[in-house]
């Protein structure tokens, strides 16, 4: 039976970028930064999926103002690994952002097209105020000029998997941020 998918490559065989503990302590100190900034207000966060579900959820959890969360989902990859350029939203935010404070928060900034036309989507809602987060920064590989107001860690240009980060739908729930291989085996 044909799968069409690459063989799968047991994550335990991949080097670690960031362990579960690095990723932690760097989300509970984004929080933190987050919490201080926005003392006595409440935010939005509206994380991007599949990808930034588990940062999100993470990053929610260590902020200690008043915060709530929303989801949107666009599609910008053709194959596995290449972005096709284009950017379709599949899901739009379910509540009004109108007059809020939100937070885009991503898994990874990589070439900014993706954050660029959501940042532009979310300003038609009219947020007291839009800042990103993102779990990963890859500089390298930007084609439009977006940053990342808050960045847990900026990577060089290798392809990562983990920590809500996909190959072929495959890998999100491995709790360290990895490096998958240039050819894995069956692609």
């Amino acid at each position: 039976m044909s799968t069409n998918l690459p063989e799968f490559v047991p994550p335990g065989t991949m080097e670690v970028l960031f362990s579960k503990e690095q990723i932690a302590e760097r989300v509970r100190a984004l929080g933190k930064e987050i919490s201080e900034e926005y003392a006595g207000q409440a935010i939005v966060l509206i994380g991007v999926l599949k990808g930034a579900a588990i940062f999100l959820a993470d990053l929610a959890r260590s902020i200690e103002v008043d915060n709530t969360f929303d989801f949107v989902a666009v599609s910008s990859y053709g194959r596995a690994r290449v972005s096709s350029g284009a950017v379709k939203l599949i899901k739009d935010i379910d509540n009004p952002i109108e007059g809020k404070h939100v937070i885009l928060v991503e898994d990874i900034l990589d070439t900014g097209l993706t954050l660029s036309y959501l940042r532009g989507l979310m300003l038609q809602h009219k947020p007291a105020s839009l800042k990103i987060a993102t779990c990963l920064d890859k500089p390298e590989r930007r084609l439009v000029p977006i940053e990342a107001d808050y960045v847990c860690f900026k990577i060089p240009n290798s392809f990562v998997i983990g920590y809500g980060m996909d190959y072929a739908e495959r890998y999100r729930g491995v709790e360290d941020i990895r490096i998958m291989p240039e050819n894995p085996p069956g692609h």
